[in-house]
């Protein structure tokens, strides 16, 4: 009898380990959803956006640059010292209060960097030295932060006149600093497919992935003709480039490139939810997503809902 109990109990724990270790990244899906607002003056507020509570769902004001802000000559670099640039007139700290109070499940951050300043200049990372850099950048983000109370932080730099080092060393300390110290909640990069801009952040996920909690990877810069296949061997190889990291699937509103939801965004995402690798979605931008009233928006809390 204790011989057979023997052989039941050990073919139940090879039973439950067949069925929990074979699948271990089941519980990796995620609700999130994420969206950029705010960098192209279009007047969005954010009551514009349908909002799905059955998703965590992050705000991402765009965006908070250090350049100057005089009219009267170029932007110029102040070396870490930040001003916001998104829209102020729609999307200021009362309108984060009231949003925040209205909806339990929304968080706001703040993207820095970003592309383009005032007349398509672009926008590069341009430090004096890192302790300066990090010094200014401390204060001025933790300036805007508690001004706007906001819950998270985003990198998005596109251009450089810093080594992937110095980034990598920069922004490190920053984050986590400002998460160190509850400024912040949580932290996200914005990388994408580019020689002179992945190294960048892979240096800084190689040194400081572990105060980084979602990789905002813009799919919506590969190829316009991507397709399914191609989306999700894309998918994998950031995902093994970001090893560890939770790396979230977006498409663009602009018109820009990767797979887009008439082309099978949606089909792709249900692949990666039904592996257990559904991380969460974002969004470029709630600016460009206005006019055709946010459908895909809802389209995709829903899915990341069920």
């Amino acid at each position: 009898m204790d011989l057979c109990m023997l052989v039941v109990s050990l073919i139940l724990e090879i039973i439950f380990i067949a069925l929990f270790s074979s699948h271990p990244v089941v519980a990796a899906n995620s609700k999130l959803f994420r969206e950029y607002i705010g960098a192209e003056d279009k007047g969005v507020n954010f009551s514009d956006v349908p909002i799905n509570e059955d998703v965590d769902f992050h705000f991402i004001l765009s965006f908070a640059i250090d350049y100057t802000t005089s009219s009267s000559s170029p932007p110029s670099p102040t070396n870490g010292d930040f001003r916001v640039y998104w829209d102020t007139q729609n999307l200021n700290p009362s309108h984060v209060s009231s949003l925040k109070t209205h909806y339990w499940n929304v968080k706001v951050a703040m993207s820095l960097g970003g592309d383009t300043i005032a007349n398509n200049e672009k926008v590069y990372f341009s430090p004096k030295t890192i302790n300066s850099w990090v010094r200014n950048a401390i204060h001025s983000v933790t300036d805007i932060s508690r001004r706007y109370h906001l819950d998270g932080i985003d990198i998005d730099y596109e251009h450089f006149h810093a080594d992937a080092d110095t980034f990598a060393e920069c922004i490190g300390r920053l984050l986590f600093f400002l998460k160190q110290n509850g400024v912040v909640s949580f932290a996200s990069i914005a990388p994408y497919n580019d020689d002179s801009v992945q190294p960048h952040y892979l240096a800084l996920w190689r040194k400081y992935g572990h105060v980084i909690d979602y990789v905002n990877f813009q799919f919506y810069a590969y190829e316009k003709c991507t397709n399914i296949s191609q989306f999700l061997k894309y998918f994998d190889e950031q995902s093994s480039n970001y090893r560890g990291g939770k790396v979230l699937v977006s498409f663009g509103t602009d018109g820009s490139g990767g797979l887009s939801p008439e082309n099978g965004f949606f089909m792709a995402c249900r692949r990666l939810k039904h592996q257990g690798k559904l991380h969460g979605i974002f969004v470029w931008s709630a600016d460009d997503s206005m006019k055709d009233g946010f459908r895909y928006e809802k389209l995709s809390q829903t899915l990341l809902a069920k």
